[in-house]
């Protein structure tokens, strides 16, 4: 069958910083930002552990793949569950939920973080929203948002489509408490845009 579009892959790399290095030296294949391979990246920071980082890759399979097979303890290839993008995109604030669920629960986990994407897109129409689990850890999944916070003033949803209401029905399906990541754009994106979501993100 001859394929007339490239497979995206995605990727998630969780990572810690050594001490001893910058924020922009802690990320590692910075030089692949402007890969012409590489569609999409996204750095985020914990918001509870500083030195802690995630990455969030979309590249074509085809043409680029890493060296040798996922092995890492942090490295994710992500399944998508969910994925909504406004085209073109208008982002001003993009942020990365974390969630790992108890051992028997990932499937009522995802279930219920389906359902309240379906709604968020209905109801928020957010700039970009995307469910993924991992394929090596099933448990792990991850929520990424992605607002024009202007837009979302304007439509009287500052805290739009919030996940706080969900949480109490997520904790008794979680192993450890769902960790926030906050978009840490690189040095190299800060350079393409000002108070925008780097073009390369998502």
């Amino acid at each position: 069958m001859l394929r007339t579009r490239p497979v995206w892959m995605r990727g998630l790399r969780i990572f810690r910083a050594m001490a001893s290095a910058s924020p922009v030296n802690a990320l590692d294949g910075a030089d692949d930002l402007f890969d012409a391979r590489v569609h999409a990246r996204s750095r985020f920071r914990s918001e509870e552990d500083a030195a802690r980082f995630a990455v969030y890759t979309v590249h074509d399979a085809e043409a680029w793949a890493p060296p040798t097979p996922v092995s890492e303890p942090g490295d994710h290839t992500l399944i998508v569950v969910r994925e909504f993008r406004r085209v073109p995109l208008h982002a001003s604030a993009l942020a990365m939920l974390l969630l790992t669920a108890r051992p028997g629960y990932s499937a009522p986990l995802l279930a219920a973080l389906a359902h309240f994407v379906e709604r968020a897109v209905s109801v928020y129409q957010p700039a970009y929203l995307l469910l993924a689990h991992s394929l090596e850890q099933p448990r792990i999944s991850t929520l990424m948002m992605g607002v024009h916070e202007c837009a979302a003033l304007a439509a009287a949803n500052p805290t739009a489509f919030s996940v706080e209401a969900l949480l109490p029905e997520l904790e008794p399906l979680l192993m450890v408490r769902p960790e926030w990541f906050g978009y840490c754009p690189e040095l190299e994106a800060q350079t393409v845009t000002s108070s925008l979501v780097s073009p390369y993100a998502v």
